[in-house]
């Protein structure tokens, strides 16, 4: 180092050799009249020649060096820098010396002026500040406007400075006064130095000099704050000139970004800001006292300066971390003000330094230069200034701890530090700004980072040396780790975090320095520990800032489970977090472990088998809690879970956990169901898993194990319940097999009633080609109860997704009405998973479910009877939520409804929906027409109408829901027509349902009879001679078909003898035949006289003793009929002939019946009450007029309306590195430009379905198995315009789209343009076992989903940081999808080197609904899982969408209002008469 610099002494004049009363009388005589001369600018100066000029200078700087209780030094200060502005705005009042050579003398004037600067009895002073003041903003201004400086005098002016600043900043402690100074002084020098690498680079043994100068000054507050903010600014200028202009620009302050000088080369700023960072040296060593500043001579002094050295170490790293979120392309914009920010450290905040001081309480002298002066000036900066340093975690400790105090002690009661009074206050009393009203972002919440960013090696190359050893620090110089671990908690939890964030950043491709990996794994065993000499604010930086460490594919980082999940359980299950709360907010300390627990989930399932040993100082961790397996922690995830939910009070903590859950169980079960055993679980590199097992789980009595859609196994059966006496459960029309017996509709005896629903099986499950269900999706089994355990699970995990199952549901029904009731997002999310965890497939006691429902109910009865004050929309969308959940738990378990108690407590729920009350079991039944309706609101009572719904037609009887027969089908004609229509007869019953029927009379085209499994077949022609009905039935629930068919006796009566309902006809007998007998008719027996009569016999009175008169004649009438009868039987005797007489036959059978009629008759409806209306009620029965133009057309559009919840989404996939639309749109078409576990995804979502078959029910006849129709295409042959993946279930439909290149202008087409489909696609054969469903253009699968405002995208992407590229908006254009940016909802899916799969969703943040459980943002699932908590997610957005929305009403409330359109419209006006008389003809 320059000794001349270091010593600080400049120049010494010639006055010194006198005595100090010579020297101040010459300086007091100079100097006044050359003051004097300043205060006019037209004066010549007294000054003419070199040598008059250079005794004079002698004397000022003599001057300079006076006490300060005179104004000798204020007129010297005021002559040098006025005369300094020689090489700014040169004057006449300057000497003519000076002005010839202006930068000799600037030279010599500041050699001079060092001499202000040297130690002093008076430098406390609030004159030695304001005059230090005036030279430093006089030397600020000339290295601003000067244009002639050369480049001595720019190498002399940052001499100047270094040792000035040198005087000031080198001693171990400073008065405040200089402490204040110091701020300025260094602003000013990085100031100038930065004017001087734009315009005289400085030599590099400057650089040099001012490195080890720096160093030697950096346990002052003011160097490493004045550096930190010089460096963000270069940084934000750096940053545009190596990434271009579409980096996230860095932010800073129009003062601060002023530093850098406008005109700095761009080659220059490189160096500049890479010499920049390396002024101060080792950052690290400001956490090693005697090597932070100068060496001084005794070590104690130093080590009463290393008091305040842990603040200022973290001001250094946090600098550290503005600058490497910065290169990480992260822009944290604080809108807190910086005294909020700030710990109190002790250290003033950023002040403008003409504000302060008249706060000093001194009056300074007004000077000609002060009003020269710019008035941007030199402020002084803020305490940590650095901005936008982005808020952290962490604050730090305002004042070291006292080596006897314990560590609990100093975490909760931090110091604040106040040296003087005169010290201007701190703005805030609480040391860390949490405390504020406002609350900068956790971690969790920060902006992703820059696709465009730097890789990890990079930044580490420039701040992996200091971040490696500020994060392993572990001893101070007294070697007392205690006290370490407190007093430089802070930095080391800064660089910890940091180190977090940039290994987080990792691109997926990326490689990275195995030696920076294995330092980094190094520092988080050290950090995460959770023993006693675990350092808490180390812990929660490192988890604040690891939420997506087990995201990003690092190498080995699954070492780290064990250590990480300790670490979660200390933070979740401890309800105050004493330990943290002096330095995070605990709620965002619980969201960071939430986020990186969730990230953990599917590992121990995942691994498996895979051993966990950690080799840490030295020991291998066999004895250790880490040591063991991966799937021996899977018991311990579940009980941290359960944990975490019991004790977290924050709202969108518990939505997270709540999904983390559902995601659990649903892999948990599904991973046991398939069998895997503990050592066949391994990591899957290429992501690809085995298929599930078709045969290990068994159901109840019935279950079939049929394949479900694309070939998988699930299907769920029931033993089938035979019909009551009378009813036949036959199958329907299209002759598919396994109809239930109790759905048969019971008619009187004499009618039998099959339940049709287009006859597809009852078997439970999402519908494929042969009607089963797996209820799943594509992939599951399902068993309602006695499945049998699957063998090979491991011993910690044996029906461990039963036991979870159990646990989440109580625990979920218990908070439901006690902590979460007042939280309308938790409960929201709540009835959500609840929903979902209906549909996982687990075999626990049915009393479970029966519970759970009842919970449910009881839930409702709560929400319902809140009082009217409380009473909102958002209650009301519970209240919705609630009864839908209700609806799932009915269709997924129906046989919860076999029990009369669960079964009434429904209704009850039903009635309370729909009326507002409930009527309990001693008040007096009330008819539903008599009872008030006074519902909570219209949207409550349409819920509740949903589900009576559910609980009649749907719940246990899916996929039979709808219908793919219509009046088309049942007479063979190709499209709905008004003459087809004219064969029907249409009635309207209750104001609700229209019955379509169709009467068959017997006749030899008819269908034979359907018959039951078993039964003796009919002998020939019995099926032509009974009559059949053909019944339509319409409603809000759908349109359904049923088949009746006469019988004589019921099927169950009938034997093998007995198979004709109509006798056969006999042979004729013979009228003469046998031998003839005359037989005397009697009415009483010939012994009748001769019988004793008893007393019996007399109590039935004589007809004589009883008669009247008008019996009397009734008598006689009937005596003279009798009399003529016997003469008219008399004469064939007397005319001698005889008479044959013919045996008694039945008549032949009748050909015409009126079916309609007889079935209207037995249902009770043709009755005269029925037909008559009361006052505003309509009558019961109503006939439609079906000949009216446009009744055809109305009956095609509400069978148009679908009956459940039509939902859509649209799948797009996209490769490393594409940015356009058309090139994401033609990933698809091929299957070579999309990997296997991508088309397996899409095989998970649903079954393929050719598009323009409108489905019902939830069957397709078109229905293929997904290889088949795959074939080569990558994806993109279920663009809509082909085919589409379609799942259903009793309540939902979801229609997945994988839009692609070739087919994206047909989309814009209206469906008036599409082209027609084909004549075989139009004509399909009528047959037994199929139907030909109305057609529709192939366009309006895709119209539905580009219509709608609110879309849903579902992404797959190979490269984690191209989300931030995707084309969103050009996408939408392409696909001819009409919704702004705001109401699309996007679900990117990203596989891992691991087999599993990240989740990223984004979503709108303005609703307060916004979080969709289950795959929230930060996810990581596996590809078991995968397509279940997909579908999941897409229907719980959809639903939540429909619940904000006020213009979207329920499917059957919309086809209700469409069946009283068409009353209105079409209601017959004929008199009761003229309809009985209708009844008989035929239509």
């Amino acid at each position: 180092m320059d000794q001349s610099v270091c010593s600080g002494r400049g120049h010494v004049s010639v006055l010194s050799c006198f005595p100090p009363s010579v020297g101040r009388d010459v300086a007091v005589a100079v100097v006044k009249p050359l003051r004097a001369g300043l205060r006019n600018p037209d004066t010549r100066s007294l000054l003419h020649t070199d040598s008059q000029v250079k005794w004079t200078m002698e004397v000022l700087c003599y001057g300079l060096t006076l006490p300060l209780d005179g104004d000798t030094v204020q007129l010297c200060v005021d002559v040098y820098t006025d005369w300094l502005m020689a090489l700014v705005s040169p004057r006449d009042s300057f000497p003519p010396p000076i002005s010839r050579e202006p930068n000799l003398y600037t030279q010599k004037i500041l050699r001079h002026l060092g001499g202000l600067f040297l130690s002093r009895s008076e430098q406390a002073s609030p004159v030695y500040l304001s005059l230090c003041q005036q030279v430093l903003l006089a030397v600020q201004l000339l290295a601003r406007e000067s244009a002639v400086m050369s480049g001595d005098t720019w190498e002399t002016l940052l001499h100047f400075l270094l040792r000035i600043n040198h005087n000031m900043l080198a001693p171990p402690t400073t008065t405040d006064v200089l402490e204040q100074l110091s701020h300025l002084s260094m602003a000013v020098l990085f100031e100038v130095w930065l004017l001087s690498c734009s315009r005289c680079f400085p030599s590099h043994s400057l650089w040099q000099t001012a490195r080890q100068m720096l160093s030697s000054w950096r346990h002052q507050p003011a160097v490493v704050e004045q550096w930190s903010r010089v460096m963000v600014a270069l940084t934000s200028r750096l940053l545009v000139l190596s990434f271009g202009p579409s980096f996230p620009h860095l932010k800073v302050p129009d003062e601060d970004a002023s530093l850098i000088p406008a005109d700095m080369d761009d080659q220059r700023v490189p160096q500049t800001w890479f010499r920049f960072l390396h002024l101060l040296s080792n950052l690290v060593d400001l956490s090693r006292p005697v090597a932070a500043g100068s060496t001084p001579s005794l070590p104690e002094e130093a080590m009463r300066g290393g008091g305040r050295l842990p603040n200022i170490f973290f001001r250094a790293m946090k600098g550290v971390g503005t600058m490497v979120d910065a290169f990480l392309g992260v822009t944290v914009v604080n809108k807190e003000s910086t005294e909020q920010q700030l710990p109190s450290t002790g250290v003033t905040p950023r002040i403008h330094f003409r504000d302060r001081l008249p706060s000093l309480g001194v009056a300074v002298a007004r000077s000609p230069f002060k009003d020269r002066l710019p008035p941007y000036g030199i402020s002084r900066p803020r305490s940590g200034s650095a901005p936008p340093i982005p808020v952290n975690i962490l604050s730090v400790p305002s004042n070291p701890p006292s080596t006897t105090s314990t560590l609990h002690n100093t975490r909760l009661k931090p110091v604040n530090v106040s040296k003087a009074t005169s010290k201007p206050p701190t703005t805030s009393s609480s040391p860390h700004h949490w405390k504020s009203s406002t609350h900068p972002p956790p971690s969790s919440h920060r902006p992703p980072p820059s696709p465009l960013r730097c890789n990890v090696d990079s930044l580490l190359h420039l701040f992996g040396g200091w971040l490696f050893d500020a994060a392993l620090i572990h001893r101070d110089s007294a070697g007392d780790v205690t006290v370490m671990s407190e007093r430089w908690a802070a930095g080391r939890a800064e660089a910890c975090g940091m180190l977090c964030r940039i290994f987080s950043c990792k691109k997926t491709a990326e490689d990275i320095l195995s030696v920076y990996l294995s330092r980094f794994y190094l520092v988080l065993l050290r950090g995460v520990q959770v023993s006693e000499e675990a350092c808490p604010p180390v812990l929660a930086s490192i988890l604040m800032n690891s939420t997506c460490l087990f995201c990003c594919d690092l190498r080995g980082v699954n070492l780290l489970f064990p250590c990480f999940l300790f670490a979660v359980e200390s933070v979740l299950l401890d309800r105050e977090l004493l330990r943290f709360k002096s330095f995070v907010r605990p709620v965002d300390l619980r969201r960071a472990s939430i986020l990186v627990l969730l990230s953990l989930l599917p590992l121990p399932l995942q691994l498996g088998s895979v051993q966990s040993e950690v080799l840490l100082d030295g020991k291998f961790s066999g004895d250790d809690v880490t040591a063991g397996n991966f799937l021996s922690l899977k018991p311990r995830l579940r009980s941290i879970l359960i944990g975490a939910l019991q004790t977290e009070t924050d709202t969108t903590n518990t939505q997270i956990l709540l999904a983390a859950m559902l995601n659990l169980i649903q892999d948990s079960a599904l991973f046991e169901a398939a069998g895997q055993t503990q050592q066949q679980t391994e990591s899957w590199q290429d992501g690809a898993s085995r298929p599930i097992s078709t045969g290990e789980t068994s159901g109840t009595s019935g279950t079939s194990g049929t394949r479900g859609p694309s070939g998988h196994s699930g299907t769920r059966g029931q033993s089938g319940l035979s019909g009551p006496s009378g009813t036949s459960g036959t199958r329907g029309p299209s002759g598919h097999s396994g109809t239930r017996g109790q759905s048969g509709l019971s008619g009187p005896s004499g009618t039998s009633g099959t339940r049709g629903h287009s006859g597809h099986s009852v078997t439970r499950g999402p519908i494929g080609p042969s009607g089963t269900r797996g209820h799943s999706g594509p992939s599951g089994t399902r068993g309602t109860s006695g499945a049998s355990g699957t063998s090979g699970t491991s011993g910690t995990g044996i029906r461990s997704a039963e036991i979870l199952w159990v646990q989440l549901v109580r625990l979920l029904t218990q908070r439901l009405m006690a902590q979460w009731r007042n939280d309308s997002a938790v409960c929201l999310s709540a009835l959500e998973v609840l929903g979902g965890l209906a549909k996982v497939e687990v075999s626990v006691e049915e009393s479970e479910s029966r519970r759970a429902l009842s919970s449910v109910c009881s839930y409702i009865v709560f929400l319902c009877s809140r009082p009217p004050p409380l009473h909102s929309r958002d209650l009301h969308s519970i209240i919705v939520a609630a009864f839908y959940c209700l609806n799932v738990w009915l269709t997924q378990h129906p046989a919860v409804l076999d029990h009369q108690e669960c079964l009434l407590e429904v209704l009850e729920i039903v009635e309370l929906g729909i009326s507002g009350s409930k009527s309990g079991k001693e008040q007096e039944v009330r008819c539903k027409e008599e009872k008030e309706l006074n519902p909570s609101s219209l949207r409550v009572k349409e819920a509740a109408e949903a589900t009576l719904n559910c609980v009649m037609q749907v719940s246990g009887a899916f996929p039979l829901l709808g219908d793919q027969l219509d009046e088309d089908a049942l007479i063979g004609c190709s499209t709905l027509s008004d003459a087809s229509v004219k064969k029907f007869r249409y009635f309207v019953v209750g104001s609700s349902v229209i019955l379509a029927m169709l009467e068959r009379p017997p006749g030899p085209g008819e269908p034979r009879e359907p018959r039951e499994p078993g039964e003796p077949g009919p002998e020939p022609g019995e099926a032509a001679k009974c009559p059949s009905l053909t019944v339509l039935i319409r409603g809000a629930s759908g349109r359904h078909s049923w088949t009746l068919q006469h019988q004589l006796q019921p099927r169950d009566g009938r034997t093998a003898t007995q198979q004709t309902p109509i006798p056969e006809q006999r042979r004729v007998a013979q009228e003469d035949s046998g031998i003839r007998c005359g037989v005397k008719h009697q009415l009483f027996p010939a012994n009748m006289d001769r019988v004793s009569l008893v007393k019996a016999d007399l109590s039935i009175p004589l007809l004589d003793d009883i008669v009247t008169d008008k019996v009397q004649q009734q008598l006689q009438r009937l005596q003279a009929a009798l009399k003529t009868q016997r003469l008219v039987e008399a004469q064939p005797q007397v005319s001698g002939r005889s008479v044959v007489m013919t045996i008694c036959r039945p008549p032949p059978p009748i050909s015409s019946f009126q079916t309609a009629r007889l079935f209207l008759s037995h249902l009770g409806l043709l009755t005269p009450e029925t037909l008559k209306s009361s006052g505003s009620v309509p009558p019961q029965l109503l006939s439609l007029d079906s000949s009216l133009p446009g009744f055809s057309d109305d009956l095609k559009r509400l069978d148009e309306l679908q009956s459940r919840n039509c939902d859509s989404a649209s799948i797009f996939y996209m490769r490393a590195g594409q940015r356009t639309a058309a090139e994401i749109l033609r990933n698809v078409e091929s299957s070579c430009s999309v990997p296997s576990y991508f088309l397996d995804f899409l095989s998970s979502l649903g079954w393929p379905v050719e598009a323009g078959q409108r489905q019902r029910g939830g069957v397709s006849i078109n229905s293929s198995e997904f290889p088949a129709v795959l074939g080569d295409s990558g994806g993109g042959v279920f663009d809509g315009e082909r085919f589409v993946l379609m799942y259903a279930d009793a309540l939902t439909e979801i229609t997945f789209i994988v839009p692609s290149s070739s087919h994206t202008a047909d989309w814009s087409k209206s469906p008036e343009e599409a082209e027609p489909l084909t004549s075989q696609q139009c004509n399909t054969e009528l047959s037994q076992d199929s139907a030909p469903p109305p057609t529709r253009s192939p366009v309006e699968d895709m119209k539905s989903f580009r219509d709608s405002e609110s879309k849903l995208l579902i992404v797959w992407v190979e490269r984690f940081e191209d989300i931030e590229s995707f084309p969103q908006t050009e996408l939408l254009s392409e696909t001819q999808t009409h919704a702004s940016a705001s109401n699309v909802q996007l679900i990117f899916i990203h596989p891992l080197k691991t087999g599993l799969y990240r989740i990223c969703f984004r979503g709108n943040g303005t609703s307060k609904f916004s979080l969709v459980v289950p795959l929230v943002n930060g996810s990581v699932v596996s590809k078991r899982s995968l397509g279940f908590l997909v579908r999941e997610t897409v229907i719980n957005c959809c639903h939540r969408r429909r619940l904000e929305s006020d213009s979207t009403l329920p499917s059957h409330v919309r086809r209700k209002q469409m069946i009283n359109d068409i009353i209105l419209r079409y209601h017959s006006r004929c008199s009761e008469p003229a309809f009985y008389t209708a009844l008989f003809q035929d239509p």
